[in-house]
Formats: C-alpha cells, sequence, structure tokens
C-alpha cells in the first residue's frame, strides 16, 4: 500500500512541477506582451489561462482519489494537502497572467507611451520565486523555501517604486492616463504574483515541518 501511495504521490508531484513551469512562462509572456504591445502573444497567454483551468481541475480530482483511496497520514498527508494548496495558487497565478494580457489589448492603441518602469526586471523576480519555491516544494528544501518569503520584500519595494514613477508620468501626460492605468495594474498584479508565491512557500514549509508560518514575521520565518 505504502508504495503505490508514493508512486501515486511523485506522479502527483511531477504533473504540479509541470503545471508551475506553464504558468511561469504564462508571466513571462504576459508581461512581455504587455511590454512590447504584442497582442497576439497576449491572445496565446489568454487561451493557455483556460489550458491551465482545465489542468488545476484534473490535478485537484487526482488528489483528492489519492486522498480517499490511501487516508495517508502524517508527512504524506501534509503532501498532499500542500500539492491542493498549491495548486489552486498557481491556477490564480495564471488568472493574473491572463490578467496582464488582457491590459495590453489597451495599450496597444497608443503604441509611444511605453511602461516607465523595470517591468521585466520585476516579472523576472516573480518568476524566479516561482520557480525557487517550485523546486523548494519537489526537493523539501525549508532553507530555499524561506529564502522566497524573505525575498517579497524586494518586490514590493519595487512595486511602490513603479506605482511613483507611473504617477509622475501621469503629471507629465495626463492624455494617456488610460494607458498608465494599466501599467499601474501591470505592478500591482507582479507584486500580487509574488505574495501567492510567498503563500506557497508557506505551504512548503508546513509541509516539511508540519510548523504553520501563516502570519508570522519575517524574523520569525
Amino acid at each position: 500500500m505504502q508504495t503505490h501511495l508514493h508512486k501515486a504521490l511523485a506522479n502527483l508531484q511531477q504533473r504540479l512541477l509541470v503545471l508551475a513551469e506553464e504558468v511561469e512562462d504564462s508571466v513571462k509572456d504576459g508581461t512581455i506582451s504587455l511590454d512590447t504591445k504584442d497582442i497576439n502573444l497576449a491572445k496565446l497567454v489568454i487561451k493557455k489561462d483556460n489550458e491551465i483551468d482545465m489542468q488545476e481541475v484534473l490535478l485537484e480530482e487526482e488528489a483528492l482519489k489519492i486522498l480517499a483511496l490511501y487516508q495517508p497520514v502524517a508527512i504524506d498527508l501534509r503532501i498532499l494537502v500542500a500539492v491542493l494548496k498549491i495548486n489552486n495558487d498557481l491556477e490564480r497565478v495564471a488568472d493574473l497572467a491572463g490578467s496582464i494580457s488582457k491590459c495590453t489589448m489597451i495599450v496597444s492603441k497608443s503604441p509611444k507611451v511605453q511602461v516607465p518602469f523595470d517591468a521585466q526586471t520585476m516579472s523576472s523576480i516573480v518568476r524566479s520565486m516561482l520557480r525557487n519555491v517550485v523546486r523548494a516544494f519537489v526537493d523539501q528544501d525549508i532553507e530555499l523555501a524561506k529564502e522566497v518569503c524573505l525575498g517579497d520584500a524586494k518586490l514590493d519595494e519595487l512595486k511602490k517604486q513603479a506605482v511613483q514613477k507611473v504617477y509622475a508620468e501621469v503629471k507629465k501626460d495626463p492624455e494617456h492616463i488610460a494607458v498608465y492605468n494599466q501599467y499601474l495594474t501591470l505592478a500591482r498584479v507582479l507584486e500580487r504574483i509574488g505574495d501567492y508565491a510567498t503563500n506557497i512557500a508557506e505551504d512548503v514549509i508546513y509541509m516539511i515541518s508540519g510548523e504553520i508560518v501563516r502570519h508570522s514575521s519575517l524574523d520569525a520565518i
């Protein structure tokens, strides 16, 4: 029974890893589509979001089957719970990538108005957070999960700086406020994705240690 359970969990984790890679790509492509005003790329991200939604449902169904069939306990149960929560968070991240791509449809109408902050750096940070937290999950690396939690503060600061830069551009060019509103959305969405990566990291810490660290201070983590 235990052998079958562990094989089922390993398969589930592999499927989650594939899903995470697709979500990370969606974040990258969504940001690029807005930065470059690439409508075709934006449409691909939105289409991919629907596919990720279906994968999320199938993965959840499989996890619930394992729960009912094997009734895991201890670390095996925590792995299963973590998979369910991470799966849900990844689906929400994909939704946010889709939201970025929808902004592209608006900004593409004003080709001369550029993103007033370094969106690609913010995107790179959130993608790194997603990549590291999934690696922490697969490798059961609690220190890497903690690093992801600590890295969220840097992203928060970059978001504040981005908002300030957008407001400064609005004052100089109020005619294009609708476009700048989309760039505000981009900054806030990227920061929100970082929050989800942090949530996943906290779930990984719980999975490994059994300790709930949600709502804890950074020093406590």
